[in-house]
């Protein structure tokens, strides 16, 4: 009965996280074609590189992030009321204190290195630096806010994130109008009202939470053996949210030194693209992620193991639908999208596409390993092998290789860190089978992506051109993985139950 409560709970919640993608992407698809044409493809591509300079600080705020949302969701697992409070609390005053490091360093060598490493034309420098200071006052509120969004997933409020997107989606659109009508530096000004719409943001959650969840009502709290639990878990993860911070914006400054801002411009495109179509499968992980704690937490390892399982190949499932069609198409659906499209964008996005299958895979595994406290291993051997990206992207760009080889590097490391996470879960917890894994999960769903894009590839020249290509090969994808689909990914009692309902109404209407 609570297994079936369970599973009603993650329905409804993937509902409301897929109403809230499905905003988020729409208006996503439309603001971004017209803040390109707006600022022009060097202004945004200078606002994606000097955000991504006070990004790379990020890695302190993400690696206390896994352990404020871990925390939290194995206290309401236990159901320790006074233990949840404390965590809480904790975790805000850490979040705090990260805050204002990431303040001083971006103040100190962030500033440093904008104006003396950076390549941006010289008349823009006076507007990055504004985007600068602005993308700090941002850092700074999403940095804070990491309790309360943990504190919303931990009580699995999914319905929240999909009210509170569609006054981000009315703020989106009120930033893009401004934009075109107000007669004003554009660049300064999309990073002002984007610091603005944020914070709003923010604040709606933080008040949501203060007033529906009694342990995230602030106190002043200084615990130092949960202090100390939270800072041995979020130092190991330390390594590995500093590792995938080279991975990405170490990857992005290492473009701008030796292509420029144009090259960048393409790689927040892709960025994008990689974001809005990830959201198609993060919205089950996310919807997943308390209840793998919470068995964990109460030890039902049978039931967390065959939760995990279902998601991998669920995730995978949902995420195939949009990507094969989106890479079979990408020149003519970028080119529809964004009128101006930067050199480079069809390849980055085609391989951003291909790493979110196996990031994603790689997500669910992760969520268990952190279900059970241990995370120095998994942190050690997928920090080594993201941070070996950007040393291998110098080499190659020293070396006169093409501006994508980063990015088919990071395919090659996420595969091999996923691997390893499957591994390390069966040390960690030995009901969980890597054979197992590889047998039913990753095999079958890398049997799928490749046979649906082989058939795709093969029938694209029979296929109409433009709009009308599109929509065909849409049908056709979704005919086949449909089909693949059911019968190599989908689980085994869903399955039946789809089959037992389409006898219902068959019978009904005969």
């Amino acid at each position: 009965m609570e297994t079936s409560a369970n599973n009603r709970r993650i329905a409804r919640n993937t509902l409301f996280l897929y109403l809230r993608m499905g905003l988020s992407m729409l208006v996503s698809l439309y603001t971004s074609r017209v803040v390109l044409q707006t600022l022009g493809v060097e202004d945004y591509g200078i606002y994606g590189v000097v955000g991504g300079v006070v990004a790379m600080f990020d890695f302190l705020n993400a690696s206390m992030s896994g352990a404020t949302s871990r925390f939290l969701t194995y206290g309401l697992g236990k159901g320790d009321a006074k233990v949840l409070s404390r965590t809480f609390s904790t975790a805000f005053l850490e979040h705090l204190m990260i805050a204002v490091v990431i303040l001083i360093i971006c103040e100190t060598f962030g500033l440093w290195f904008l104006n003396n490493k950076l390549v941006i034309p010289p008349e823009r420098m006076p507007a990055a630096n504004w985007v600068f200071q602005l993308s700090i006052l941002s850092m700074m509120v999403s940095v804070t806010q990491v309790p309360y969004n943990a504190s919303v997933i931990s009580h699995e409020q999914m319905d929240v994130y999909a009210y509170v997107e569609i006054f981000y989606v009315a703020a989106k659109l009120l930033v893009v109008y401004l934009l075109l009508v107000v007669s004003f530096d554009k660049l300064i000004l999309y990073a002002l009202l984007m610091l603005t719409v944020s914070a709003g943001k923010a604040m709606y959650y933080r008040f949501y939470c203060a007033r529906h969840f009694s342990e995230c009502r602030l106190q002043w709290v200084w615990d130092p053996p949960l202090l100390k639990k939270m800072m041995k878990f979020s130092g190991w993860d330390l390594y590995g949210n500093m590792s995938v911070m080279a991975r990405t914006e170490g990857v992005t400054l290492l473009l701008n030194i030796f292509f420029g801002p144009a090259v960048n411009a393409a790689s927040s495109i892709a960025t994008q693209v990689q974001g809005a179509v990830m959201s198609f499968a993060t919205s089950v992980s996310t919807a997943v992620r308390p209840q793998i704690i919470k068995y964990y937490a109460q030890g039902h390892y049978p039931e967390m193991i065959r939760l995990m399982s279902n998601a991998v190949r669920l995730n995978f499932f949902i995420l195939l639908f949009p990507t094969v069609p989106l890479m079979i198409c990408l020149p003519y659906v970028l080119e529809l999208w964004l009128g101006i499209v930067p050199e480079y964008t069809v390849i980055f996005c085609t391989l951003t596409l291909l790493f979110n299958f196996f990031a994603n895979m790689s997500a669910t595994l992760v969520t268990g390993i952190h279900a059970t406290g241990k995370n120095i291993r998994p942190s050690l051997i997928n920090g080594s092998l993201y941070i070996l990206v950007v040393p291998f992207s110098y080499l190659a760009f020293r070396l006169k290789a093409d501006a994508w080889w980063p990015f088919l590097f990071n395919v090659l490391a996420v595969v091999l860190g996923m691997l390893s996470n499957a591994y390390t879960l069966h040390l960690y917890i030995k009901e969980y089978s890597l054979w197992r894994f590889l047998k039913r999960d990753f095999l079958p769903c890398v049997f799928v992506l490749a046979v649906s894009m082989g058939v795709c590839v093969l029938l694209k020249p029979f296929c109409a051109q433009g709009f009308g290509g599109l929509l065909e090969m849409i049908l056709l994808s979704s005919a086949l993985l449909v089909l693949l689909g059911y019968w190599f990914l989908v689980p085994r009692s869903l399955s039946l139950k789809i089959i037992h309902r389409i006898k219902s109404i068959l019978c009904k209407k005969g």
